[in-house]
This record gives structure tokens, C-alpha cells and sequence, in this order.
């Protein structure tokens, strides 16, 4: 588990409108001990392309490396942790392009 891998994932629901359910999601915790840790960082994605308007979003197209289904939006603003447990499969990781679009947000979101 690296950075820029994409799992399914199961996000438990809150109430709220924070992404729920089985989805692809991209680990973005760096630590070098991670398996150590119970939980694991990760940033959601959506097929909801209205999601793109949202600051801290980018469009993650289909492609080999990725093999999401359909175009997705990345949902940096919405990055938590959850219980390894909840981590189904790895299905691919983020292109090259893509991952330095998520090493962006993560800068200006997390600018302290």
C-alpha cells in the first residue's frame, strides 16, 4: 500500500455529505511505517462530475494504470482516514499526470 495506489474501499456512513459506501480511493499516507498503523489516509473519488466544481477536486480519466470505470473526480477536500479493514482491493494506481495534480490540493489544502 503507496502512495497513489487507488483501493475499494468501504466509508462507513456519517450522516453528512461525506462520500459513503464501496468506492475507489487513493492512499495518500506516506508513512514509512504503515503497517504499523491501524488506519490508512485516503482521499475519495465520485462519479458525480458536478463534484469537479468544488475546490480541491480533479477528474481522474479511465486509463490502464488506474483502471477506474468510468471518469471520476478526485475528492481532495473530503481526504480522511479509515481502518485498514475497510480496504477491499487494490484495482491500480494514479498516472504520472494525475499524481502530481494530487500532490498539488494536498499542498494548498494542507498549507499551514
Amino acid at each position: 500500500m503507496t502512495f497513489g495506489d487507488i483501493y475499494l474501499v468501504e466509508i462507513p456512513a456519517s450522516g453528512g455529505h461525506e462520500q459513503q459506501g464501496v468506492r475507489p480511493a487513493i492512499v495518500v499516507q506516506t508513512a514509512e511505517n504503515i503497517e504499523k498503523v491501524p488506519t490508512v489516509l485516503i482521499v475519495p473519488f465520485t462519479t458525480q462530475i458536478k463534484a469537479a466544481n468544488f475546490p480541491f477536486t480533479f477528474v481522474a480519466e479511465p486509463d490502464s494504470t488506474n483502471n477506474l470505470t468510468s471518469t471520476s473526480i478526485a475528492l481532495v477536500f473530503q481526504l480522511r482516514a479509515i481502518d485498514k479493514k475497510r480496504m477491499k482491493s487494490k484495482i491500480g494506481s494514479l498516472n504520472s499526470s494525475d499524481m502530481q495534480i494530487l500532490k498539488q490540493n494536498l499542498e494548498n489544502i494542507l498549507k499551514v
